[in-house]
């Protein structure tokens, strides 16, 4: 190869590269945006019950809470399955195989309708918005509603969304979303919001960075998992979760 010729590989691969950024950002951006119509705003992941018990009272409870989650609890296992998700795109068939045993670690009923619900919506959302055969497949592939952690993680592999980008942006939406319905319940202004988000980061990073091999898999958030229990029978309740 000539000398002009790699100069020209490196022109053409500085030109074209930062435009393949670009378009996988804006798609990040936009599946795992509170404004994506997957229903979030109506779930809050057990949250309800905790604020109603007085466990859950002010920002910095808020904070304690949704960080044991992503550390020690669902955050963790959905790190663990939507990165597994990811590595099986574009096997339709092993993706889902996963999303029978990911449903199978959803701890109770309605923490499992939340997750089912929204995965089912935003496949649904991303066939119809970015069509591709390999979502087409999975989807006839699956036997049941995929939670939304696979259903992410293989839209994310398919599309070769980097790994390293794509799981803190959607353990961050998680995280969010849990903030979010504190704001409205507790309630807190949006500026708190927004520091219990930062806050956050750290360990959205720290489940980011080391996902779980299935077979190591494990939770310990009992508290977070009775609540979420009796959210199912709370007389007064705001929000489906």
């Amino acid at each position: 190869m000539s000398e002009a010729t790699v100069t020209a590989v490196i022109i053409i691969t500085m030109a074209t590269t930062p435009m393949t950024d670009v378009a996988t950002a804006l798609r990040l951006q936009s599946w795992f945006s509170p404004a994506f119509p997957i229903g979030a705003f109506s779930y809050s992941h057990g949250l309800e019950t905790a604020i109603e018990a007085g466990v859950v009272h002010d920002r910095e409870t808020l904070t304690a809470w949704t960080d044991s989650l992503l550390r020690y609890g669902s955050g963790r296992t959905d790190a663990t399955f939507f990165s597994t998700a990811w590595r099986s795109s574009p096997d339709a068939g092993a993706a889902a195989t996963l999303a029978v045993e990911a449903a199978a670690w959803v701890p109770t009923a309605e923490l499992l309708i939340e997750s089912q619900h929204q995965g089912d919506a935003f496949l649904t959302t991303v066939r119809s918005a970015w069509p591709d055969p390999a979502l087409d497949a999975f989807l006839e592939a699956l036997p049941l509603r995929p939670i939304l952690a696979v259903a992410a993680g293989f839209v994310a592999g398919a599309y070769k969304a980097p790994l390293d980008y794509a799981l803190p942006l959607f353990l961050q939406a998680y995280a969010a979303n849990i903030v979010s319905a504190g704001v409205r319940i507790i309630p807190l202004g949006q500026t708190d919001g927004q520091k219990s988000v930062a806050a956050l980061e750290a360990a959205v990073k720290a489940a980011a960075d080391e996902p779980a091999a299935i077979g190591d898999l494990w939770t310990a958030t009992p508290a977070h998992e009775i609540y979420s229990m009796q959210h199912e029978t709370q007389y007064a309740r705001i929000f489906r979760s």
